[in-house]
């Protein structure tokens, strides 16, 4: 039987080895699903519903030792694994309260006999190849909804997010999901790749956009139900006018929340060269203020660095920036000790030339830098092959509407930044990805619309 090792990133030990599966068990639990998946549709919302109810009180019940398991394997600070398992409650209640207006059926014409109705059905076999850094969230944005709208789920988490994928499908079984509607596979990329060839009806995939487009080239020929979220190069933009102690608050936290690890993460800095000194000064002082330590530990802000090869990718960006002559204002190193670790990192005088402005650090990283005004802080925050979200500091409403009208982003912050919101769709555009989730259109994303025309005789 194939094995999967569960390493603890802050510490590199080694706290389990898991059952792995390989291509015949793929193929057989894809097969079960599908002959699953009928029984589960026909069943009334309301129970289904109530079976999503059951899985919310029992991640309340455990969830204290639910986050204990998501710090374990991710090295993600305990405070953050709780509030992870708080927001996905109201993401829950969210697609609850939501499923059963986002997919009645509807009548949208009548007239001298003519009826025309839209109906909302099920695509059938989901797979969800789900992401690390936020594995409740991201993967509850795709098997929730899938499975209120009758779909059978097809769910590989990561392999450094395996022991809260497995208490994922305990609990939604425990709920009353059959076996066979949700289930999990755990294992590395191999693992994914036979997932794919499997006989699916959608695929929802969260990660790098390497392997976003490897699955897109995959799966193309097929031509069925692609969601691809693929990261990004955030970037916000702090005008003349803005609160500086806020604002650079508000972005220290953007940028280095769950140790920079979110796809949503403030990756770019753009300050008018009025406040900038003063900006800058502010914000290395709130993150010199953020604790290093043990993630286990309540008061720990930044934790470990989940996969080790990420530390190559830290360390050859700040050789970059540093090569072509940005300043190092604090950090830009690794720490040291046992497990996978770098100290938060700010950089200034930084510019387009450089890969930490151009490519995704995912990681305690962030460079800032000085522009004239908001003509010059758009063309950069257009620049970028990216397009997930984007942000503006200042009070004008008017003009944080004017500036982000023009910027491409999927979604757009005034004074606030790296947010989520069940009620809004989650998109991006250019390489961060195609397809959405959350909001009602991110119920219906797991339905497939059936037109009637009926005319009486």
């Amino acid at each position: 039987m194939n094995r999967l090792a569960v390493h603890n990133p802050a510490t590199g030990e080694l706290v389990t080895e898991l059952p792995a599966d390989d291509a015949s068990s793929v193929a057989a639990k894809a097969v079960r699903a599908r002959a699953a998946q009928p029984a589960w549709a026909a069943l009334p919302l309301a129970k289904r519903k109530a079976c999503i109810e059951c899985f919310r009180a029992g991640i309340m019940a455990e969830l204290e030792s639910l986050a204990f398991i998501m710090t374990l394997e991710t090295g993600k600070p305990i405070s953050m694994s709780r509030n992870e398992l708080n927001g996905l409650l109201a993401r829950i209640d969210f697609f609850l309260a939501q499923a059963g207006a986002a997919t009645a059926t509807q009548t949208v014409f009548s007239d001298g006999g003519m009826t025309e109705q839209i109906e909302h059905l099920p695509l059938g076999v989901v797979a969800n190849i789900s992401a690390w850094n936020y594995p409740w969230f991201v993967g509850g944005n795709v098997f929730i909804p899938a499975l209120l709208t009758g779909n059978a789920v097809l769910y590989k988490p990561s392999e450094h997010a395996a022991m809260t994928g497995l208490a994922i499908a305990r609990l939604l079984h425990a709920a009353g999901v059959p076996v066979d509607v949700f289930t999990a596979l755990i294992g590395g990329g191999e693992v994914g790749a036979t997932l794919l060839a499997q006989k699916i009806d959608g695929l929802f995939f969260t990660g790098s956009h390497a392997t976003g487009v490897k699955i897109a080239q995959a799966l193309g020929p097929r031509l069925l139900k692609l969601q691809l979220e693929l990261g990004g190069k955030d970037p916000t933009y702090v005008c003349e006018d803005a609160n500086v102690r806020n604002a650079a608050a508000s972005l220290a936290d953007g940028a280095m929340y769950n140790t920079g690890q979110s796809c949503c993460s403030v990756e770019r800095i753009y300050v008018h060269e009025r406040i900038h000194d003063a900006f800058v000064d502010a914000f290395v002082a709130t993150v010199k203020a953020f604790k290093v330590g043990d993630p286990m530990h309540d008061d720990t802000y930044i934790g470990a660095i989940t996969r080790a090869p990420q530390l190559e990718v830290l360390d050859a960006q700040v050789a970059d920036a540093l090569a072509q002559g940005a300043t190092l204002l604090t950090g830009g190193h690794r720490l040291s000790g046992p497990g996978n670790w770098y100290a938060p990192t700010v950089f200034s005088n930084v510019s387009h030339a450089m890969e930490l402005m151009r490519e995704e650090s995912f990681g305690p990283l962030i460079g800032i830098q000085k522009v004239s005004g908001d003509d010059e802080a758009v063309a950069l925050m257009n620049d970028s092959r990216y397009g997930l979200t984007a942000g503006v500091f200042t009070p004008d409403g008017a003009r944080a509407r004017r500036l982000l009208a023009q910027v491409n982003a999927g979604s757009v912050y005034w004074n606030c930044c790296d947010r989520v919101s069940p009620r809004l769709p989650w998109s991006g555009c250019g390489d961060s990805g195609l397809g959405l989730t959350l909001s009602t259109y991110g119920i219906q994303a797991f339905t497939r619309p059936k037109a009637w025309h009926l005319r009486r005789s």
